[in-house]
Parts: structure tokens; sequence; C-alpha cells
């Protein structure tokens, strides 16, 4: 999909992006936020973004503090599910 972004020329100046950086990180914007949001998983950024690797993804995710929510709830949660796992071996 191709989609075109109209910026006033004085911004885009005063910006110093060259048309294809400003593609890439609206780009990388975009990956970030719907991954933060859950919409989309750390594999699809990598695909997103081309990365080689799992961990530059990681690494880029980290950079944009694109975090996914974590509650107390899911900690006690998950904390339950370590204690029942533990019991069992």
């Amino acid at each position: 999909m191709q989609i075109t972004i109209e910026l006033p020329d004085d911004i885009a100046n005063k910006l110093q992006l060259q048309p294809a950086n400003l593609s890439r990180r609206i780009v990388e914007l975009i990956a970030a936020d719907n991954y933060r949001q859950g919409i989309i998983g750390a594999a699809e950024v990598r695909r997103m973004l081309n990365f080689s690797s799992r961990w530059e993804t990681y690494e880029f995710l980290k950079r944009e503090k694109a975090y996914l929510p974590y509650t107390e709830d899911d900690l006690e949660q998950d904390a339950q599910a370590i204690g029942n796992y533990s019991m069992k071996i």
C-alpha cells in the first residue's frame, strides 16, 4: 500500500528530513503505535520495518518506548501460573 502525505515545504524544511527518511519515520511511528495498542505483534513490526532479527525489532521497540500494557492483575495471574507449574514438578 502506498500513502501520500502532504506537508508544507517550510515545515518539511524545518524538520530537515529527506522524503525517504520521512517516509521511514512515519512507518516506524505507525508500527510502534500499533504494537503499543496490541494490534500487531513483534513479528509484524519486524516485517514492516524489514529488520534482520527479532533482537533488532526489540531494540527498536525499546527505543520507541513501545511496551505492551501489563497490569498488576496480569502480574498476579502470571505469578499464580508459575506457582501452579512449579507445584507440579
